[in-house]
């Protein structure tokens, strides 16, 4: 296999399904934290507009539930009728600066919070959330089939809006990989026991989506493995893989971690304790992730590509496109998961603090992002929306060693 890296390859278009994108760089779907109330407000507009500007082929709005108790936080989106014309301004503005436009659609199941949503949690069987302190309700059979049709729903409204695609998120712990992990999937129906079993919600998600919506490609996000024992393992998740290439799924992005458990597993790096606990809004939260926060948030070391061994048996296994998300902060790392069997890639934090990377790296005036794993972005979500901390500090210092 040759691996050298062929930078020219990385700018060359491809096809998702109907869709044809210009280049191999795709916005990973990120919690922007930046739609107050469940409103596309002009911040979150205006953050994808850049992304598009950079370069990037297709940028993604992150984690818009399909229902409003899907939410896990008050700053998330949730479809209804009343978002396609903010969300159609969204990607008209998208779309003329040049990138394509997905939307990612989440159920948080038990993650939900219940503050925000008002009523209990659902999930796959009963289970206690660690990280929200509360049990959620089995999904009954019925509730099932609702949360199907919100999906289908959501997935007619991004396409009502002019969406290009939308990512159904099958991971990190949300409701849809509840039921695929026998770690909270304890059910003796249909939709529990088997893996076969736990498959069919997300399967009957993406084949409805695909029947009932036309021209609209479907991304699917799976975890390679859950990072916990009785969690799904790579073996579990190459067979997930061809299911939903059977259910027609246009591609798969292959991620890992559960939020409520292993939540730092899908990023690695740096843990912000700091201020993640300054984000929480009662001062037992705020008290309890201070002193306990390294108890409960494990430490994973960050190195480059560290999702690519299981991204590339994953792609030997399926015939469409295998997109690599995982620590890619150069063409290099790029083109080493195209040579790895991957298509194209997903990248988040070195977009979120350089939204003009994918150009800069065209233009060769950068060969590898300057991100050095700190984490704070991640606090910067839940205190009015994502950004790079470092570089605004940064930024700052220079502003006060040169006044005006």
């Amino acid at each position: 296999m040759n691996m050298q890296t062929n930078s020219s390859e990385l700018f060359t278009p491809f096809t998702l399904g109907s869709l044809t994108l210009k280049n191999r760089f795709l916005r990973a779907g990120c919690f922007e934290g930046m739609a107050q109330d469940g409103e596309v407000t002009e911040k979150l507009i205006n953050h994808h507009e850049d992304q598009a500007k950079g370069g990037i082929a297709m940028t993604t709005v992150g984690y818009c539930a399909v229902s409003k108790d899907g939410r896990g936080f008050g700053n998330e989106l949730y479809m209804r009728d009343d978002l396609e014309e903010p969300l159609s301004i969204l990607v008209k503005r998208v779309h003329e600066n040049g990138a394509a436009a997905s939307i990612q659609l989440v159920h948080c199941g038990y993650f939900s919070s219940p503050e925000v949503i008002g009523k209990k949690t659902l999930g796959a069987s009963k289970q206690f959330c660690t990280f929200r302190f509360s049990f959620c309700e089995e999904m009954t059979i019925s509730q099932i089939e609702e949360k199907t049709m919100d999906f289908i729903y959501s997935a007619k409204m991004a396409k009502k809006a002019g969406f290009d695609a939308v990512e159904i998120h099958g991971g990190h712990g949300y409701l849809l990989s509840q039921f695929l992990s026998p770690f909270t999937n304890r059910r003796k129906d249909q939709y529990g026991g088997s893996l076969e079993n736990r498959i069919r919600f997300i399967t009957e998600v993406v084949s409805g989506i695909k029947k009932e919506v036309k021209n609209l490609a479907v991304l699917v996000k799976i975890n390679q493995f859950d990072g916990m024992k009785k969690g799904i393992e790579l073996e579990d998740s190459i067979k997930i893989a061809q299911a939903l290439e059977k259910a027609g799924a246009d591609a798969i992005i292959p991620s890992c971690g559960f939020t409520s458990k292993t939540p730092f597993m899908m990023l690695r790096g740096n843990l912000p304790i700091k201020e993640m606990s300054r984000n929480q809004k009662s001062l037992f939260m705020r008290v309890s992730m201070t002193l306990f926060g390294r108890l409960f948030v494990q430490y994973y070391k960050y190195s480059q590509l560290f999702l690519l061994d299981g991204a590339k048996q994953i792609a030997k296994n399926v015939n469409i496109p295998v997109i690599y998300i995982g620590g890619v902060l150069s063409g290099k790392d790029a083109q080493t998961a195209i040579d790895n069997g991957c298509t194209a890639v997903q990248i988040g934090r070195a977009q979120i603090m350089d939204s003009d990377f994918v150009n800069r790296l065209k233009n060769k005036t950068i060969e590898i992002s300057t991100c050095d794993h700190c984490n704070r972005c991640i606090g910067a979500m839940d205190a009015g929306g994502v950004y790079c901390v470092t570089k605004q500090e940064e930024s700052h210092q220079q502003e006060d060693t040169h006044p005006k």
